[in-house]
């Protein structure tokens, strides 16, 4: 049995090593490191662990269990006592040895006891100790400072419109199973494969055969380097393109986690203003843009063709680079497709960035970016900085297969179905019910639904909050503008079918109702 006690440390203090195992063993469970329940070592496997002798050992349970932090199972072992036996730590007894016939004897005080010599000590329990604050570099304190949470607290029976995933019975479960299956080879002969730290060269081939049909976009395997999650890639570009100090331009309101990265990174915001047909082209000072011409985070906008190639003339003109998040172009129910910056992209100066945990599932944490030759070799030495080894080996392989059968795109006409009717049913409901309260912006993809408050400001925060109460919750778009605005909200909607859609929109309009009556 693998056990360790912080034994060194009660030796130093007691010179009879029953009576330093004794004192660890208290230590270790007062403190928690040994929870209730934990099954012990024998006395046999505990005499050998720390070299005592075997009397020893069952002395030390004898005292343990005397004083009730341990108990006794016939024909199962010795296992610490449940949690909540323990009574204040101030009246437990400690042990030492006494000087002249080595008797065992009661002290009135935790933690404190006499030395050989008669002198008072205090023992190395941790309830003594005063904890340090770790100073942390620059980096870490803007870490620190820009924490965000985009988790609500919702009751059980709440109905959410924060962002929940795909729900799993939509997900081909046994193509996926029969996909792992191959992926693990012949008796499992490929599970102990290196990986390197672009990621499985069969995937990053379907990524590529994938794009040029779906997005037109001209890419190889060797220009494409997967990530855990589109942010861990979006990190490594803002450390590797931008100077402390110097600016980049995000959009305004746009995704949180590209201005915490850059924020973060040490870089200065510039805000690039949204309107209606997303991102306006400017002539900023930067060499790093960051945008989402698709479909605008969180507005939905579509930006048009000439916005692009304005776009792109600025990034010629400015010798920048463009980061391109493409985050779920896979679910189109209307309109017609619009050519992504990179497909347009004649100078090698776009990134696009990709994701799986949309369109697959939400714990399968893959992204990826089509890299402009110049920067493959540096954000692959990065990736191999942080992962030398990359993890998701497996669901790497897994999904090369999926998407190599067919299976992938097989999925995403299925779920941009569903998808496009819940939408749908949703807007409907919007319109009708809470026409008064929101404004939906147009739009006919993607997976949430953005939506601008039509009354004052205050009544918007009265409202999030009887909201709340009711058991409905949503994102506030606050959360993604860098200067004040309207207030807004997201919706999201692809987790919830007609009824729950219909019964969050019922809980919303009855929290109106209960701000009215308050009001």
């Amino acid at each position: 049995m693998n056990f360790t006690l912080p034994y060194d440390q009660y030796l130093a203090i007691h010179r009879y090593k029953y009576l330093a195992l004794y004192h660890a063993f208290r230590a270790a469970i007062l403190e928690g490191i040994l929870p209730g329940g934990t099954r012990l070592p024998s006395t046999r496997q505990l005499a050998g662990l720390y070299l005592v002798s075997r009397g020893s050992a069952s002395q030390v349970y004898d005292m343990l269990l005397a004083d009730g932090y341990i108990k006794t199972e016939k024909g199962r072992g010795t296992f610490v006592s449940d949690d909540s036996f323990f009574p204040a730590a101030g009246g437990e007894p400690v042990y030492r040895e006494d000087s002249t016939d080595h008797q065992v004897v009661d002290l009135p005080r935790v933690g404190a006891g006499l030395n050989p010599a008669g002198e008072e000590f205090r023992t190395p329990d941790r309830e003594f100790l005063e904890p340090v604050a770790i100073p942390l570099s620059s980096w870490g304190e803007r870490l620190m400072e820009r924490q965000v949470s985009i988790y609500g607290q919702t009751g059980e029976d709440a109905i959410s419109f924060r962002s929940s995933g795909m729900r799993i019975e939509h997900f081909p479960y046994g193509e996926w199973r029969s996909a792992l299956n191959y992926a693990g080879g012949k008796g499992g002969g490929m599970l102990e494969g290196y990986c390197p730290p672009q990621g499985e060269e069969s995937l990053r081939r379907a990524i590529a055969a994938h794009l040029r049909i779906t997005r037109g976009i001209r890419a190889d395997a060797e220009q494409i380097v997967l990530f855990s999650g589109s942010m861990q890639g979006i990190v490594l570009l803002v450390q590797l393109l931008l100077e402390p100090g110097e600016p980049a331009v995000v959009e305004d309101p746009g995704f949180h986690g590209i201005r915490r990265a850059v924020e973060i990174g040490g870089g200065k915001l510039l805000p690039g203003r949204v309107d209606e047909s997303g991102l306006v082209p400017e002539n900023w000072a930067a060499r790093l843009l960051f945008v989402t011409p698709s479909r605008q985070f969180p507005t939905g906008a579509v930006l048009p063709l000439d916005r692009r190639r304005s776009l792109l003339e600025w990034a010629r003109r400015q010798e920048a680079v463009i980061v391109e998040d493409d985050y779920d172009s896979e679910f189109r129910w209307g309109g017609r497709p619009i050519e992504p910056l990179k497909a347009l992209d004649r100078e090698d100066r776009v990134v696009y960035i990709g994701s799986f945990s949309n369109s697959v599932f939400s714990g399968l944490r893959l992204g990826f970016a089509v890299l402009p030759p110049s920067l493959v070799g540096p954000v692959i030495a990065a990736k191999a900085l942080y992962e030398p080894l990359p993890g998701a080996q497996l669901e790497q392989r897994a999904l090369a297969r999926f998407m190599s059968t067919g299976g992938y795109s097989r999925h995403l006409r299925r779920m941009t179905r569903i998808y496009g009717e819940r939408a749908r049913i949703f807007r409907a409901l919007l319109n009708e019910r809470l026409g008064m309260l929101f404004q939906p912006l147009p739009g006919d993809s993607g997976l949430h639904i953005y939506a601008r408050w039509l009354r004052p400001e205050q009544e918007y925060t009265a409202f999030r909050e009887a909201a709340l109460r009711r058991g409905a919750d949503f994102r506030d778009a606050a959360l993604y503008r860098i200067g004040p605005g309207s207030p807004a909200a997201c919706f999201s909607f692809s987790h919830l079918d007609a009824e729950a859609l219909e019964e969050g929109v019922n809980r919303l309009l009855l929290a109106w109702k209960d701000v009215q009556k308050y009001t």
